[in-house]
């Protein structure tokens, strides 16, 4: 079995280090920001850039001889390998520029920034180098988009085919279509369009008020559905309320399929947008999920004025339906009824294919549409209907794929739950950090809520987390399949 790990494990192996390779250039970039505004973070960004690089070329260079095409099953251990590498490089800036910062919490500072779940751990973030925000924030930018996908245009120069990569990284139970003939095409044309919407979105940012720093790293953390912020106060920070309306437009965009975004541009119509059965279902629930917080909050009383109720309402909704995890006030003290059903809402509102979490929409659409099915067929025995979702039939693998995973996400969350509550976290808290951390939303609720962070977890609390989030964002079979015996057995 060792022999069978080794023939599957080094080919992989080849292939992480020029992604390693790849990564570390990225952080050139905070490094030359540290050098101009002179930040006293350069040679802890050129120590990192140094290992990260001389690991990815040991890791290349010693591997040559396996080197070989992958197959499907590679796919799996290679998103989950860069995924962890990748976090584990991106934590060597945090540790060496950040006084006092433990390793296991610089880690989880990169997992998170990577799986843009931006749940941070940190304190005094007002007051940390600009070049240490501006990473942190890079890191959900580049997690945003998948950097396994931004990689598989690369990977044919290197003689190695990326769309098993692709299928696995990728998101929702659908993936076999693609955007254009080639994959390596199909991960450009999302590359381009993620770029587009930043630069879209930094622009907005700056003329609502924004320095071109600030604008620049929220623009990272919200196409990518992110959440960090360089503020203590996140978007409270600012007295204007017009950057908040800018982010929940952005917010709604990035929670679109990127497939819809490429259409729409290849055919310059914005019916595309609505002719989408899972576009339209996630933009009705952007709409109605704010719009019952608000009626909500007007009937409770919760907040003395209505042009209050729906301000906070409707930005903290999308905040956190979106898995973004930005806020503006702390929605902790809002009624517990709100709560949770902001927090059930980040679950699955999202596209598929899109930057954010959770069990994402399309699931959501077809259990609700089997649902249907399956009492139609209570009622008339002989029926003989398929699953329609738009005007495509769904398989009977994709119905068992999206029941699998649900019973797989529940189950996860369960036990999840029950491992923090032994650890010593309480129920609420328990319970919201294990769908915080699946979803990739950040914020959970009770002690982990939006006015406080994750630095008080213990260390093993705070490595669990960093597999919840791992898992959550590669959607769970792609990691838990690494462990079964099958696999290792070829």
């Amino acid at each position: 079995m060792f022999n069978q790990a080794r023939i599957i494990f080094l080919p992989v192996l080849n292939v992480l280090g020029p992604i390693l390779i790849g990564f570390s250039l990225s952080m050139l970039v905070p490094l030359v920001l540290s050098w101009v505004k002179e930040d006293g973070a350069v040679l802890g960004f050129a120590l990192s850039f140094a290992i990260t690089f001389c690991t990815g070329l040991i890791f290349w260079l010693s591997t040559q001889r396996f080197r070989r095409e992958l197959i499907p099953r590679d796919g799996f251990l290679l998103v989950t390998m860069a995924w962890i590498l990748l976090s584990l490089a991106g934590s060597v800036p945090l540790y060496l520029n950040i006084e006092g910062l433990s390793f296991s919490h610089a880690v989880f500072e990169s997992v998170s920034g990577l799986t843009t779940t931006c749940a941070t751990i940190l304190n005094g973030l007002d007051d940390l180098p600009l070049s240490i925000n501006f990473w942190r924030c890079f890191l959900a930018w580049m997690g945003g988009i998948g950097i396994l996908v931004m990689a598989v245009a690369v990977l044919p120069l290197l003689g190695v085919g990326g769309a098993q990569m692709f299928r696995a990284e990728t998101s929702g139970p659908m993936k076999e279509g693609r955007l254009t003939p080639r994959i390596a095409d199909t991960a450009k044309a999302f590359y381009n369009i993620y770029i587009a919407i930043s630069v879209a979105c930094a622009v907005c940012y700056h003329f609502a008020g924004m320095d071109w720093d600030d604008a620049i790293m929220h623009t990272f953390t919200t196409v990518s559905l992110g959440g960090y912020s360089s503020h203590d106060a996140s978007f409270a920070y600012w007295s204007t309320r017009t950057i908040d309306w800018v982010a929940v437009i952005f917010l709604i965009i990035g929670g679109v399929n990127f497939s819809m975004h490429f259409l729409a541009w290849k055919r310059l119509s914005v019916k595309t947008y609505f002719k989408d059965v899972e576009t339209r279902w996630w933009i009705i629930t952007a709409c109605i999920t704010p719009i019952l917080v608000v009626c909500y909050f007007v009937y409770a009383g919760t907040y003395g004025s209505l042009t209050d109720a729906v301000f906070y309402g409707v930005t903290n909704a999308i905040y956190v339906i979106s898995t973004s995890g930005f806020c503006n006030t702390n929605y902790g003290d809002w009624p517990m009824v709100v709560q949770l059903f902001i927090l059930f809402g980040s679950c699955f509102a999202t596209c598929a294919g899109s930057t954010g979490g959770g069990i994402k929409m399309i699931r959501a659409i077809t259990l609700v549409k089997q649902g249907g099915l399956e009492f139609k067929k209570i009622l008339h025995p002989k029926l003989v209907s398929p699953l329609i979702i738009g005007k495509r039939a769904i398989g009977i693998q994709v119905i068992f794929s999206v029941l699998a995973f649900l019973m797989l996400y529940i189950a996860i969350a369960m036990i999840s739950t029950l491992i923090f509550l032994f650890t010593g976290l309480d129920s609420l808290t328990s319970f919201s950090a294990s769908l915080a951390c699946l979803n990739n939303l950040g914020p959970a609720l009770g002690s982990l809520g939006p006015a406080s962070n994750y630095s008080d977890l213990s260390q093993f609390q705070v490595l669990f987390c960093c597999f919840l989030m791992i898992i959550g964002r590669l959607e769970l079979f792609t990691v838990l399949v690494l462990f079964t015996r099958s696999f290792w057995r070829g």
